[in-house]
């Protein structure tokens, strides 16, 4: 008799119990949704008047004056339209995303102004500009912006998370 094969469990029996991560993930992703949110609603905050943004991009010497001013006065909006959308958590995989893609763009920048030697300050907090050599941060900055990426990636691969209104229309049960 060939015992490999075990019938199926009859139809009424019950659904194994939901693993750890599954209790805990939504919670997960609540907090990384709300830290993203404060992190880049703080950074927009920061970069007002929007001068000071623009001089942030004119420092990393990547772009016309034109589009460092373009820039400039849109990243703030940016981040704040990011900051919110994560708070009420709508669209919260996508934003995750796009939230990401910003980060890697960030430390892309940071990596550029360090490699060509440059001694600014990255501007992320509205402090950009030049700086005497020895007052670069470039590893820290590097490191907290990878932190960053890693909590957009936990929105983007977990969206599902309690008080946002992609639960409310159904996304993400």
């Amino acid at each position: 008799m060939d015992t490999t094969h075990q019938p199926a469990p009859p139809a009424s029996a019950p659904a194994p119990a939901p693993g750890r991560w599954a209790a805990v993930q939504p919670w997960v992703t609540l907090l990384a949704r709300l830290a993203l949110a404060g992190v880049l609603g703080y950074a927009a905050y920061t970069k007002l008047p929007p001068a000071l943004s623009v001089q942030s991009v004119e420092a990393y010497q990547l772009f016309s004056p034109e589009l460092a001013q373009l820039i400039g006065y849109t990243l703030p909006l940016f981040e704040f339209a990011l900051a919110l959308l994560l708070l009420i958590g709508l669209a919260t995989r996508y934003v995750g995303a796009v939230t990401g893609l910003l980060m890697v763009v960030f430390i892309a920048g940071i990596v550029s102004a360090w490699a060509r030697g440059l001694a600014i300050d990255c501007g992320c907090f509205g402090t950009g500009g030049q700086v005497a050599p020895g007052e670069t941060q470039y590893g820290l900055d590097i490191a907290r912006d990878l932190g960053f990426l890693a909590l957009a990636g936990i929105t983007m691969l977990w969206p599902r998370s309690p008080l946002s209104l992609d639960r409310l229309f159904g996304l993400y049960r």
